[in-house]
């Protein structure tokens, strides 16, 4: 990379269970930079204002001891779309004003990273591709997805496919998709995946 020239900015995403994680660290191990939308969207519920927000919007037993009560709020809003765009319109904005801030911290180093992983499990559902260099989607089958949540979670196999239904289905972002991961098998097989994947992205570098 030419010292003036920026990382380039990828998305990845995909639907519950697909293992993005998985597919994130594997790319940061080859020299990626994550920024994880997950991890931010925690962040923010640290934040007092972002808490204060959530009790007036959704009710104050959502917060209990100063922190958000993750089990309780899952609940209500993953059966409820209204409730679920009125917490998604407090902890979204918040999340997108930290990976901007994050992504340009990284292009401004003195040896910035050649790819800023930007892993956003919403990403087409909120239109945030537009400003991405590509985007990856992690594939996999609903049923070997469903399997994955409950063995990580305790999910019941009803409120798994609850979630997925909450997102935009899986085919439909594999077809929006620059790169598609098929993660249906072994680590293995993922690692040559994305070893080639890695060589296709630098090269466009």
């Amino acid at each position: 990379m030419t010292p003036s020239s920026k990382p380039k900015r990828i998305g990845l995403t995909g639907n519950i269970g697909s293992g993005k994680s998985t597919v994130a660290q594997l790319l940061v191990e080859k020299g990626a930079a994550l920024i994880d939308s997950d991890a931010l969207a925690k962040e923010a519920t640290q934040d007092p204002d972002v808490l204060q927000r959530i009790a007036d919007a959704l009710g104050d037993d959502l917060i209990q001891d100063g922190e958000l009560d993750r089990p309780k709020t899952a609940e209500r809003v993953f059966g409820d779309k209204e409730a679920r765009e009125t917490l998604n319109g407090i902890i979204h904005p918040w999340v997108r004003r930290k990976s901007k801030e994050r992504a340009e911290a990284l292009e401004q180093q003195d040896t910035p990273p050649e790819v800023v992983l930007m892993d956003i499990p919403l990403l087409y559902e909120n239109g945030l591709e537009r400003g991405l260099d590509s985007v990856i989607v992690v594939d996999a089958p609903l049923e070997v997805r469903i399997e994955r949540v409950q063995e990580r979670s305790g999910l019941s196999e009803q409120e798994v496919r609850a979630r997925d239904a909450a997102q935009m289905p899986l085919k439909e972002k594999v077809e929006r998709a620059d790169y598609v991961v098929d993660n249906s098998g072994d680590k293995e097989k993922l690692e040559v995946q994305l070893g080639a994947l890695w060589t296709d992205i630098k090269k466009e570098s």
